[in-house]
C-alpha cells in the first residue's frame, strides 16, 4: 500500500487473511528507516514477489529484499529503475518494469545483480524491443511514453502492459505484437484460463476477458465506499487521490482472484459463479491506495 503524495511516507507492507477477516501490518514507512528522500521515495512502496526466504519489494528506483519476518537483507539501484510499478520472478530472475525508462529490467536472483534490460519503442502501431547493457552509460532517455506498470511470465514468454501501451504485450524472446486489446487506464494485466485479466482502473472494475464468445467475461465493480466514513482530506489532495480506483491483483486458484482498491481494500472474487465473496478495508484515507498484491506463501 502507498501514498498519492510523493513527499510523504504512508501506508506500508501488510498481510491480509482473507478467511480470518484480520489485518497485520508487516512494514510501516513511516517507521521503517526508509529515507523518504531516496530509497523508497516518489510515493512509496510499489511490486511485491517472492524467492526462497526472500520477499522483494520495489520502491520507484530500489529494489529490496527482506526476510519472511521484513528484516532488512540489502538493497539494489540502477540508474534506469524510475517509476518501477509491478515485479514478479520467472526461474532465476526478477523483473521489473521500469515506466519512467518504457523498459523491463532484470535481477539475477543468485548473483544480485542486474543484469538484462530491455526497452520498448513505439514504431506507429508497431513495438520493437532493443536490448541494452544495464550497466552501461549507453541506455534509454526517460521518456515515460507508455507508462508500464505490469509484467508477467509463464512458459509462453513474457506478458507487459502499461496505462499506453493500448493493451497487453507479447515477448516470445526476440519480437514484441500485441497479445490482447484493452482500454486504456488499465493496470496489472496477465493471461488467465483462455484470456486476459486485469484491472480497468479507469471504471473501477476487475475484468475478465476470453477468447470464447463472451459467456465466460467478467466485469466486477470494486466495493462502493461510504463518502461519510473517508478521512477529511483537503481540495488540493483530492484531485489526485480517487476513490474506487481499481489497482493490485493476484490469482489465488483457477477460480478465486483477489484485487485491490482504493481506500485501500482487498476483495475476493469467484469468477466461475460470478460473486464477489467478501472485502477487508484498510484505510478510510483515500491517499492510501492498494499497489501490489501477491499471495503469501511462507
Amino acid at each position: 500500500m502507498r501514498s498519492t503524495q510523493q513527499d510523504e511516507i504512508q501506508g506500508g507492507v501488510y498481510l491480509v487473511d482473507l478467511e480470518a477477516q484480520s489485518v497485520k501490518q508487516s512494514i510501516d514507512l513511516s517507521t521503517a528507516g526508509i529515507d523518504k528522500q531516496g530509497r523508497g521515495s516518489d510515493r512509496g512502496l510499489r511490486g511485491i514477489a517472492f524467492d526462497g526466504e526472500r520477499v522483494y519489494i520495489a520502491a520507484s528506483d530500489e529494489l529490496f529484499a527482506f526476510t519472511p519476518d521484513f528484516e532488512l537483507i540489502d538493497s539494489w539501484r540502477n540508474p534506469y529503475l524510475k517509476h518501477c510499478h509491478e515485479i514478479t520472478v520467472w526461474q532465476r530472475s526478477l523483473f521489473l518494469t521500469s515506466s519512467g525508462f518504457d523498459t523491463i529490467l532484470g535481477f539475477d536472483l543468485d548473483k544480485h545483480s542486474f543484469n538484462w534490460a530491455m526497452n520498448i519503442q513505439t514504431r506507429g502501431v508497431k513495438f520493437k524491443a532493443v536490448g541494452f547493457d544495464p550497466l552501461a552509460d549507453e541506455g534509454p532517455m526517460l521518456l515515460n511514453k507508455m507508462h508500464l506498470n505490469s509484467v508477467f511470465c509463464n512458459q509462453h514468454g513474457m506478458y507487459i502492459s502499461g496505462l499506453e501501451s493500448k493493451g497487453m504485450l507479447h515477448f516470445n524472446g526476440t519480437t514484441i505484437t500485441m497479445s490482447a486489446e484493452m482500454p486504456p487506464g488499465t493496470y496489472n494485466a496477465q493471461p488467465f484460463r483462455d484470456g486476459v485479466l486485469f484491472n480497468d482502473s479507469a471504471k473501477g472494475v476487475l475484468r475478465y476477458s476470453g477468447r470464447g464468445e463472451g459467456e465466460e467475461d467478467r466485469a466486477f465493480a470494486v466495493p462502493e465506499y461510504d463518502p461519510k466514513k473517508l478521512l477529511h482530506i483537503n481540495a488540493e489532495d483530492e484531485k489526485i487521490a480517487r476513490p474506487g480506483f481499481a489497482r493490485g491483483l493476484c490469482v489465488l486458484s483457477n477460480r478465486l482472484v483477489a484485487g485491490g482498491s482504493s481506500p485501500s481494500t482487498v476483495t475476493l472474487y469467484d469468477l466461475p459463479s460470478n460473486k464477489t465473496l467478501g472485502s477487508i478495508q484498510l484505510s478510510a484515507d483515500v491517499r492510501n491506495a492498494i499497489h501490489s498484491l501477491e499471495v503469501w506463501p511462507f
